[in-house]
């Protein structure tokens, strides 16, 4: 009698709505068959969203590269020291110059993150959250990492429920899921020592989520980490959203390897990257969406990804340089059309959506 495959097995239990356990989601990485599994990633996918697919008209701005971390994140290219030739900052015209014009575009999000900046005051970031809403009440503003978080609420000597108030009476809306990386602690120690740790990561966004503030959940793989390491960051996103399901999307960051002190390791390669989009989707029952990132991916691999498990293929972005500043080879932005047509030839449905993935009709 053949022995049943680790793919038949989660596959059965998959169709019949059981959750995989970690080792189940372990041995799904040394899966040869990439078609079949990514085929039972499609119907989780296809089963949560149907055949849409989605996009948001979007814009990123970071505001100074200038940080305290710098050359502590090893992984990072973006950091750089004050007075760095490289290092910039951005002052609140400059915020107001390039979103009066993106708007004119019809974007409905401006997506902000930067360094830990040691000389801004916390009125800063209030300042520019308000300069924002004075331009258009409706845009929505999502913010500031979880690193970032706690670096305010430590400026302003503010507990992390306070900070979050007053960015959100400034006008902050949510949180993107940067600065997770690996949660693993043995990771961290690796590539971010000094960066806040996976626990605190985990708290902050479920204090915002307890606040009513929805978050994105990233996972950077392709460096140091092991599988197992992968599987365990899952699996601590998947109990933190069974406890308070403010997670809007899961979103697996590619490591880009130039400029930075772990240049060494190089590229991840698209059959990594596919199979990890894939046991997301399967193991991240919980999580209604997936976003396939064709700024660290590429293109093509993201579009790929729409087969994969992914439902979102992000957005028009127009301006990045966090991945860029780390060899992305990928334009600064996309548009719509173009967006549209790589969902479509993906067979999938493309729909613009909000912030929320409410459908822009």
């Amino acid at each position: 009698m053949a022995q049943t495959s680790i793919l038949e097995t989660v596959e059965e239990k998959v169709r019949q709505g059981e959750r995989i356990t970690e080792h189940e989601a372990v041995q799904l990485f040394n899966e040869k068959d990439l078609t079949r599994l990514g085929q039972l990633a499609d119907w989780v996918c296809t089963q949560k969203n149907g055949n849409h697919a989605y996009y948001n008209i979007n814009h990123h701005i970071d505001y100074s590269n200038i940080c305290v971390l710098t050359d502590k994140c090893k992984f990072c290219a973006f950091a750089k020291y004050e007075g760095d030739p490289d290092g910039f900052f951005h002052s609140l015209d400059y915020y107001t110059e390039r979103l009066t014009e993106a708007l004119k575009e019809g974007i409905t999000e401006v997506h902000i993150v930067g360094g830990l900046h040691p000389k801004l005051s916390f009125d800063y970031y209030l300042d520019m959250l308000r300069s924002i809403k004075k331009l258009s009440a409706d845009l929505h503003i999502k913010a500031f990492t979880a690193v970032e978080i706690d670096f305010f609420a430590r400026l302003a000597r503010l507990s992390i429920e306070e900070t979050f108030q007053a960015l959100r009476e400034a006008g902050l809306d949510s949180m993107p899921g940067g600065g997770a990386e690996i949660l693993a602690r043995h990771v961290r120690d690796k590539i971010c020592k000094e960066k806040i740790s996976g626990e605190r990561w985990l708290e902050i966004h479920e204090i915002s989520h307890s606040l009513g503030m929805r978050s994105n959940a990233t996972m950077l793989y392709g460096h140091v980490e092991q599988i197992e390491d992968r599987v365990d960051h899952m699996n601590r996103l998947r109990e933190a959203q069974d406890r308070t399901g403010g997670f809007m999307s899961f979103i697996p960051l590619a490591f880009n390897p130039d400029n930075n002190l772990m240049s060494d390791i190089g590229w991840t390669s698209g059959v990594d990257d596919l199979r990890t989009l894939a046991i997301s989707r399967i193991f991240l029952d919980n999580f209604q969406h997936i976003k396939t990132y064709w700024i660290t991916s590429g293109i093509g691999v993201a579009q790929l990804g729409l087969n994969f498990g992914a439902d979102d293929i992000h957005g028009t972005v127009r301006e990045e340089n966090i991945t860029h500043m780390a060899g992305s080879k990928t334009p600064q932005a996309l548009t719509v059309p173009r967006m549209r047509q790589l969902i479509q030839e993906a067979g999938r449905e493309p729909h613009e959506r909000d912030s929320f993935y409410n459908i822009i009709q």
